[in-house]
């Protein structure tokens, strides 16, 4: 039965009932009756001089207290405004008792000041005060958080904004910064430690009988298929609306965070994912969304419904409501295990409707990198009769040489580099069905063969032209990778100079993560770079959940066909049995960490150290 939203219809039927209270709990937090509006603005500071404070603290989600880490006695912390051109100057100050740091996400400064612990700089003792000073040298929508060990799931970040020097080719006229994020009353420890012991813990949305007789969910002779191999096809998000409060700016669904907006302006709002685990589906019904900048840089103006920002993405959108009525911003869990939500109004106040759940989705073949298998018959969808792959692999461009240092390490791929033969005897198909090891190394050869790798996808594809998880069917418009195109020509439209290709390996029944079977507790000496070379660089997922990639210091251009216009990012998303390509130039010397941003994957293991070293030094 699906729930009524209505929030006047709710009321109005409770009170009837007499029960407003008893029935109010039965509903999730983002159905329940709101207040009237929260509509106060982040805090803003500014200027040459800056200061912020980290401290413990509680913050009030829902009229619920709820430990927190904060940043000047605010989650999240505030805003901070610079102008491109100027040198910033910020004292962070540690009133924790553990070691803390600052991350500036997004931002392009000498890697001293990156503020990552044991990469480019110390972190910051208990009681103490770490001065970054940097030239301010972009703009655009960015944000900061800690890069020492869970404390960002508590609360340890905050947004940034740069004014250009210029005038900005965005017209607008009023602007909101929208923070999304996601809280729990657990702390990021028990988190990590009931992931380590079950990963599926917090996974409520497993398939039931009377989904199967309601034909909502797989027939039986395909679950009994993912059951042999171990697989559960509603493992879309390790941790979700079973313990987390998703928030808008701090503010759970019943506090109705509030953005007011004359009917007829343009409204810029700057929507940021800074949470540590959740990929949120962002849609405002009855407004369509220009997307203008992506990570922070500006692109040519789509128009869509809907878009999925993965954890550590930005997107500045325009929406022109026009009438005098309000709208709700939902940001809707990947999985569909909660939103959260925030209202747009003319006035303090005005709610509108809250659209139910969406049904979860569920993973598939191609989601196991198996292209577009058919689980009845065995058949794959691009393979032809030898058991090759007829879409190659990720390879470098026909010119790419590949440095002897590189080749010495595996990290090249021939540009004549033909398709990988498929082993079906290691997917198991040679008993007419799955077994759960798939690890065919062959396809893979730089991957470290050792338990923390659980499969190796046989046949990843390009998802960059895909929606996500979920929005494949829906009847609206969805933003695409494919869909975004820099503005400005790019600043280095060289061809790469070699392809690296990285896999992004795990074992989910032990809730381990790492970049080709290698984790950054194991000490691995850094992926190295010579300054100026242009890498194309093949992100491959051989796993079944997302990942979103950030490399640091750096700016690269998406593979997607838009050539000197392709659109720059420091974050992308790959989803599951997929692959993702760009090229970036190692322009900024130094060491840089490279990870998924997924908070717990990266505490497991999914981070390394690119070293971009001076050229004509050894590697």
């Amino acid at each position: 039965m699906s729930l009524v939203l209505n929030r006047r219809n709710f009321v109005a039927a409770a009170a009837a009932g007499g029960g407003s209270v008893a029935l109010a709990s039965l509903f999730p937090a983002w159905a329940q009756p709101v207040s009237s509006g929260i509509i106060a603005p982040l805090p803003v500071v500014s200027g040459n001089d800056i200061t912020l404070r980290i401290a413990r603290q509680t913050m009030r989600i829902d009229g619920k207290v709820s430990r927190a880490i904060g940043i000047n006695g605010t989650v999240p912390g505030p805003l901070i405004r610079l102008k491109q051109g100027q040198t910033a100057r910020i004292n962070v100050v540690n009133d924790l008792d553990v070691d803390s740091s600052i991350h500036w996400h997004g931002l392009l400064l000498p890697f001293q000041m990156d503020g990552v612990p044991g990469v480019s700089f110390p972190g910051i003792k208990p009681r103490s005060t770490f001065v970054y000073e940097f030239p301010v040298i972009q703009s655009g929508t960015y944000w900061y958080h800690s890069h020492s060990g869970l404390q960002e799931q508590l609360g340890h970040y905050g947004p940034i904004v740069i004014d250009p020097e210029g005038a900005d080719p965005i017209a607008y006229d009023r602007e909101h910064v929208v923070v999304l994020s996601d809280h729990s009353q657990l702390s990021p420890e028990a988190i990590f430690r009931k992931m380590k012991v079950n990963p599926g813990h917090f996974n409520m949305q497993r398939q039931t009988l009377s989904g199967l007789l309601a034909g909502k969910d797989q027939p039986l002779k395909d679950r009994l298929e993912w059951g042999r191999m171990r697989m559960d096809p509603t493992d879309i998000a390790d941790v979700n609306g079973s313990t987390y409060q998703f928030l808008v700016n701090g503010h759970g669904p019943k506090d109705n965070w509030t953005a007011l907006f004359t009917p007829g302006e343009r409204v810029r709002l700057r929507i940021i994912n800074a949470s540590a685990m959740s990929i949120f589906n962002v849609r405002i019904p009855g407004l369509r969304l220009t997307i203008v900048q992506a990570d922070g840089l500006n692109v040519r103006p789509v128009e869509v419904d809907e878009f999925q920002i993965a954890v550590a993405e930005t997107y500045d959108v325009i929406v022109t409501p026009t009438g005098d009525q309000a709208y709700t911003l939902v940001a809707e869990a990947n999985d569909r295990s909660g939103m959260g939500r925030a209202t747009l109004a003319p006035r303090a106040g005005m709610v509108a409707e809250v659209p139910p759940l969406r049904e979860r989705p569920l993973t598939t073949m191609k989601d196991m990198g198996m292209g577009d298998m058919d689980m009845s018959g065995g058949a794959i969808a691009g393979m032809d009769h030898s058991g090759m792959a007829m879409g190659t692999a990720p390879s470098a461009p026909a010119d790419a040489a590949c440095p002897p240092e590189h080749a010495k390490m595996g990290h090249c791929t021939p540009a004549d580099a033909a398709p990988a033969a498929v082993d079906h005897s290691a997917m198991g198909h040679g008993s007419g069905g799955m077994d759960h090891s798939m690890r065919d190394f062959s396809v893979a050869p730089q991957v470290d063969k050792n338990p923390g790798v659980q499969t190796i996808s046989p046949m990843p594809v390009d998802r960059m032209g895909e929606p996500g998880q979920g929005l494949e069917d829906v009847e609206h418009k969805v933003l695409t990778y494919y869909d975004l195109v820099a503005l400005d020509r790019n600043p280095d439209v060289r061809a790469p100079d070699r392809s690296l290709d990285i896999h992004l390996t795990g074992n989910m029944e032990r809730f381990m993560w790492s970049f080709d079977g290698m984790k950054m507790s194991d000490h691995h000496e850094p992926i190295p770079f010579i300054e100026g070379e242009r890498v194309r660089i093949n992100l491959i997922n051989d796993s079944m959940m997302s990942h979103p990639i950030h490399l640091h210091g750096h700016f690269f251009e998406l593979v997607t066909g838009k050539g000197d216009h392709s659109p720059r990012k420091h974050t992308v998303l790959v989803q599951p049995g997929g692959s993702a390509s760009f090229d970036f130039t190692a322009d900024a010397l130094g060491d840089w960490a490279f990870h998924c941003h997924m908070l717990y994957h990266m505490h497991a293991g999914m981070m390394r150290v690119v070293s971009v070293r001076p050229r004509g030094e050894a590697a």
